[in-house]
């Protein structure tokens, strides 16, 4: 009987050589599609001015993230201010975006050297061209791994205690991230060497509605 199959098999290979080369083509197309489709729901403008208005725990925040560097693969420049106060953010970030495997993709963040003059450029993403690699600092054990949950849902987390962080006497910090077609809900919070909470929301993550 294991004859049988071993023939029936190489059968196959003969009359289709091509079947593993198009089963392997599609599984490319199906990765460019996915990782598409998060770099498309990332896109955008946002804000969390309804969850301020219903908790006043939360501040209204903007948050801008728009492509850029489309020759080089999916990057995402990134911005995020009081929202009565954008044209004084206080996050400038560029993003990463890869796939891991079928369902597992990579955020990785960079930090821009003179971020300052890069204000406001998620209006015209094609000023980035002039940025370069060099001009960026990758910030290591800070990546977001997520997993495609459906169509148009995707969730992740960095590692428990991968990024450092010193803002506000913290020891490391980590981010949650829920991204929907219409939403995008982040949770980012900075802890001590002995794991107390220091900074960022108490409650949960802020809820960023898309604007456009």
């Amino acid at each position: 009987m294991y004859r049988y199959h071993l023939l029936i098999f190489a059968l196959i290979i003969c009359l289709y050589p091509n079947v593993s080369e198009s089963s392997k083509d599609a599984n490319i197309n199906r990765i460019n599609t996915d990782l598409d489709e998060l770099h498309k729901l990332m896109q955008g403008s946002f804000n969390s001015e309804i969850q301020a208005k219903n908790d006043s725990t939360y501040y209204n925040i903007s948050l801008h993230m728009y492509s850029i560097w489309q020759d080089k693969g999916h990057f995402l420049y990134v911005e995020q201010a009081l929202n009565s106060r954008q044209h004084n953010p206080y996050r400038q970030r560029i993003y990463e975006l890869t796939q891991l495997d079928d369902t597992t993709f990579s955020s990785a963040i960079y930090t821009i050297t003179n971020d300052s003059l890069w204000i406001g450029k998620w209006q015209t993403p094609k000023d980035f061209d002039k940025l370069t690699m060099s001009d960026v600092s990758k910030k290591e054990g800070c990546e977001v791994i997520l997993k495609r949950l459906d169509k148009n849902h995707y969730k992740g987390q960095t590692g428990e205690r991968s990024c450092e962080s010193t803002l506000y006497g913290a020891s490391y910090a980590t981010s949650e991230v829920e991204i929907w077609n219409n939403r995008i809900v982040s949770w980012d919070r900075g802890f001590d060497a002995d794991g107390n909470h220091i900074w960022g929301a108490e409650k949960g993550g802020y809820i960023f509605n898309k604007l456009d």
